[in-house]
């Protein structure tokens, strides 16, 4: 397997040149066998990638046997920026810098444009307020916040401030932090286990000279990837080499199983400083990180760190020199009191020495500096040694960042992922060197990750003000969110409320007397007994799509043949006679497909518009719906206008027994296999009801005894405006464009014709408030049904992923963000949830009238159900039988999804009534 690196060395292969550019290679064999500990193969950088990887998703799932080396924390950044933030804000930032404290004035301006710097102020904190009690650093901090703030006008209104708080924490919210343990040097007494945002807030209240709001704690990995420049591709990766190193990225929060949420993404701290897998990392520590190790603050502690952060690179050159100058191979064996001093190489010096830019010669003067007398070869070698450090620094970070990157891929199912990685510390600002090796390993171990490098502008500073800002940003929009879906969101009250208006609403009606429910009798007199038998024809018109069956009903067994024919727009929109002489001449292309030419088979006839029947053979059309407006067919009986249809086309025997509504179709559907089926419920492109009322209750049919099914045109319900208080103004804007303002009120609020046009008309409302899409209006929005209720369908579902979701949105042309798809979720879930809501409210009315008219105590009925909103919408059936339950507890109701409820039923409608017709005679 090949070395990787600049040097391009194989495994053992020896070679006289420096890993650096115009850099003679030492030949001695101790400095080679020295440099040769820091070489790292490919194979063992893939080992590091799958080992951290492995740790990271067993981090992620809450495993803690064995324990995982990286902590996995959330940070509770639910979102990056979209670069329409603005506002002041405050920065604390404490960690980042060593032994110093900064506070920062950031302005964000919303565009790229017109930027504002930052002001800022640096002080150094006293080395005993770093070893000293916990109270006295956060006393500090607070004063030198009111410091800061003393020098400029400002008004002392609740500021925001972010909190840069550079040390291992565990956080249970955006503003909730509990400190792990301290590094870089700190040990303030008291405050490990406790939260640090609670300290400063305690503190500046102590102060109690500013108004400030502890708003967000960050750390600096997650301050680097939001300060990132937007880009052409989402920064959703942070890396930090600095000081220490560090890495954050975007999860998706279903996978983080101390959240225990299931959409949206969250900013997970990886904390990789503490990775020491033995079997992936022994093979590359040397004898110099051992050394190194034992001296630390922290012995065992942070070992990838140690091998990577800037905080050990100057240690770890500083102790491969003294062993080469104690070995008497550099400096003629005579090493000066400084180079054995802990700490006197630093980073910076590292870097000046590795850059060939100024050869040797800058070399010479550090060394010197360090009281050394370094010959020709003694810097030449020197350099090999900072480019080794270094080389092998670069190399470990770019493994672990590949581990990064593949969780991403998969996480996302992506076979390309596109991502850009935010760059921030002082080793990337001050080594260019280490991000050129950097992207090649990464190339070399995630080959299928495209990712560019973005260095971030001051994450510390203008980076935990963008949190600051999207978590304010966050805020508004929920509110805003919030009070649009309010009256989407109905209290038992309001529910019950409902239900009794349409219980009022159907006795009226019933009793003839103005009701917008018209409770219309369908002359079916009894649901099925199973004796039924026998060869009917049903036709079924009701959509774009008509249908003819042929339906044999036997013993035990309902079966069924089937034609879809179409109807053009020309034939739904032009003449009544048009459309029915299209209409027989497609059952009579049915008949001859299936040898029926010349057979008189009984006929029903499904017309799922609204109709007053006047017997089971007769329906007077109201007023047509769906799109449909065929001239000359409102006011006059459809069976007679099929018969005069079946006349002109002469030689065509059709016995039409009866019309039937796919409501009632869906009831008697499944009437034939459960004999308590007493409703019918369609929820599809519309939706309406019927159930078995007592024929006594029903003023407009003659008879005192026995039953009959209503058709209530439920539809309709609300058109006398008792639905006014549950409008919304998105209601009246989908209710003015239809074809029919004013009418069907019900109906718009819950069926699959209007729910999606309903939430379009939310997402236009949230986008001209800067809610959703960055405020950018689309075209695709502006288009008239573009958002199908099947979307909700989709959008809904369980078991789509965030990703999926917004390829959905994606498709209809909308250019989205994660929290752009998690609001328009939450836009389905409140219109839907409302729909079916409603739905449960009218059904619940409905049994209870059948239960009260028996004078039971209790009742237990079936319901069956048809349509496509009902039936493939992943909540909606649960929600309807869950309202039920609520609004009416002493009936047991029980859904059955209907089977072809317009072509069977209306066969079975037809058998029932031959039957009856049949037992008559008898």
């Amino acid at each position: 397997m090949a070395t990787i690196g600049p040097s391009g060395l194989h495994p053992g292969e020896r070679a006289s040149v420096c890993p650096h550019e115009g850099v003679p290679r030492p030949s001695g064999s101790l400095e080679l066998e020295c440099l040769q500990q820091f070489k790292v193969t490919r194979t063992q950088l893939q080992q590091i990638q799958a080992s951290l990887l492995c740790s990271m998703e067993q981090a992620l799932k809450g495993q803690d046997s064995p324990a995982p080396s990286v902590r996995m924390l959330p940070t509770y950044v639910r979102s990056t920026p979209h670069g329409t933030e603005q506002g002041d804000f405050l920065v604390l930032e404490l960690g980042a810098t060593g032994a110093s404290l900064r506070v920062l004035w950031v302005t964000l301006t919303g565009t790229k444009e017109c930027r504002v710097e930052p002001r800022s102020r640096e002080f150094v904190i006293p080395q005993e307020v770093i070893l000293g009690a916990g109270q006295q650093l956060f006393d500090f901090a607070a004063r030198c916040l009111s410091e800061f703030l003393d020098a400029y006008p400002v008004e002392n209104q609740g500021l925001k401030l972010g909190f840069n708080f550079s040390f291992p924490c565990h956080q249970t919210g955006l503003d909730r932090s509990t400190l792990i343990s301290w590094t870089k040097g700190f040990r303030c007494s008291g405050v490990e286990g406790q939260d640090v945002v609670q300290l400063l807030r305690d503190a500046i209240q102590r102060q109690g000279t500013y108004r400030i709001d502890v708003v967000a704690m960050v750390n600096d990995t997650v301050g680097t990837m939001m300060g990132c420049e937007l880009g052409t591709r989402p920064c959703e990766v942070g890396l930090i080499v600095d000081t220490g190193t560090n890495a954050c990225y975007m999860e998706e929060a279903r996978h983080v199983a101390a959240l225990d949420e299931d959409r949206g993404r969250t900013c997970v701290s990886i904390e990789w400083g503490s990775f020491h897998d033995e079997d992936a990392l022994g093979p590359v520590l040397t004898t110099f990180d051992s050394a190194l190790d034992r001296e630390s603050l922290t012995p065992g502690a942070q070992r990838f760190e140690k091998m990577i952060g800037g905080f050990y690179l100057g240690e770890l050159v500083r102790l491969v020199l003294v062993h080469l100058t104690q070995h008497g191979i550099l400096f003629d064996g005579c090493a000066s009191p400084a180079l054995l001093s802990q700490g006197c190489i630093l980073l910076d010096h590292v870097a000046e020495m590795e850059d060939t830019a100024t050869g040797t010669a800058r070399v010479h003067t550090i060394l010197q500096d360090l009281g050394l007398s370094p010959r020709a070869s003694d810097a030449e070698l020197v350099q090999c040694v900072c480019v080794a450090v270094c080389t092998r620094a670069a190399q470990l970070c770019a493994a672990a960042l590949a581990a990064v990157l593949s969780r991403l891929q998969h996480s996302r199912e992506q076979q390309t992922l596109q991502v850009a990685v935010a760059t921030g510390g002082r080793v990337f600002e001050r080594h260019p060197r280490f991000l050129r090796i950097l992207k090649e390993t990464v190339m070399l171990l995630a080959p299928n990750c495209d990712v560019s490098f973005i260095p971030s502008v001051d994450g510390g500073g203008r980076g935990v003000a963008m949190v600051t800002a999207v978590a304010a940003r966050l805020a508004a929009h929920r509110r805003i969110l919030e009070e649009t879906l309010a009256p989407f969101q109905l209290t038992l009250e309001q529910l019950t409320v409902v239900q009794a208006q349409m219980r009022e609403a159907m006795i009226r009606g019933l009793q003839g007397e103005a009701s917008s429910l018209r409770m219309l009798p369908t002359y079916v007199r009894a649901t099925p007994d199973g004796s039924e038998r026998g060869d009917f024809l049903a036709l079924d018109l009701g959509g774009t799509n008509f249908r003819v069956l042929l339906v044999r009903v036997a013993e035990g067994s309902v079966q069924i043949i089937n034609q879809v024919y179409s109807i053009p727009e020309c034939r739904a929109q032009g003449s009544g006679q048009k459309l029915f002489d299209h209409i027989v001449d497609c059952i009579v292309d049915f008949q001859k497909r299936q040898g029926l030419s010349g057979q008189s088979l009984p006929l029903g006839f499904t017309f799922s518009f609204p109709c007053k029947q006047l017997g089971l053979d007769q329906g007077i059309l109201l007023n047509w719906t769906k799109g449909f407006n065929a001239s000359g067919c409102e006011g006059q009986d459809v069976v007679y206008l099929l018969r005069e249809a079946i006349r002109r086309r002469q030689a065509v025997e059709l016995n039409v027994v009866a019309i039937v509504n796919d409501t009632v179709g869906t009831m008697m559907s499944c009437g034939y296999d459960d004999p308590r089926c007493e409703m019918g419920l369609i929820v599809g492109t519309g939706t309406n009801a019927c159930y078995m009322e007592e024929l006594r209750n029903v003023a407009s049919v003659p008879g005192d005894s026995g039953l009959m099914c209503i058709n209530m045109e439920w539809g309709a319900f609300g058109d006398d405006g008792s639905l006014g208080t549950l409008s919304t103004r998105f209601d009246t804007s989908v209710d003015q464009a239809s074809i029919n303002p004013g009418k069907q009120r019900f109906e718009k609020m819950i069926s699959g014709m209007y729910l999606g046009e309903i939430v379009r008309h939310i997402l236009l409302h949230l986008t001209n408030l800067g809610v959703l899409f960055r405020g950018q209006k689309t075209q695709c929005l502006q288009a008239r049904d573009i958002f199908k209720t099947k979307f909700l369908s989709e959008i809904e579902s369980d078991s789509l992923a965030l990703r999926q979701v917004r390829a959905i949105l994606e498709d209809l042309g909308l250019t989205l963000t994660s929290d752009d798809a998690l609001m328009v979720l939450e836009v389905c879930q409140a219109v839907s949830r409302r729909a079916a809501q409603l739905c449960g409210a009218g059904v619940a009315a409905v049994v209870e009238k059948i239960r009260e008219n028996r004078g039971l105590q209790e009742l237990t009925v079936s319901v069956g159900v048809d349509g496509t909103l009902y039936k493939l919408h992943p909540h909606f059936s649960k929600l309807v039988s869950a309202t039920v339950r609520k609004l009416a507890p002493q009936c047991t109701v029980t859904f059955l999804q209907s089977e072809d409820g317009s072509g069977k039923g209306a066969a079975l409608v037809t058998a029932v009534a031959c039957r009856l017709t049949q037992m008559a005679h008898v």
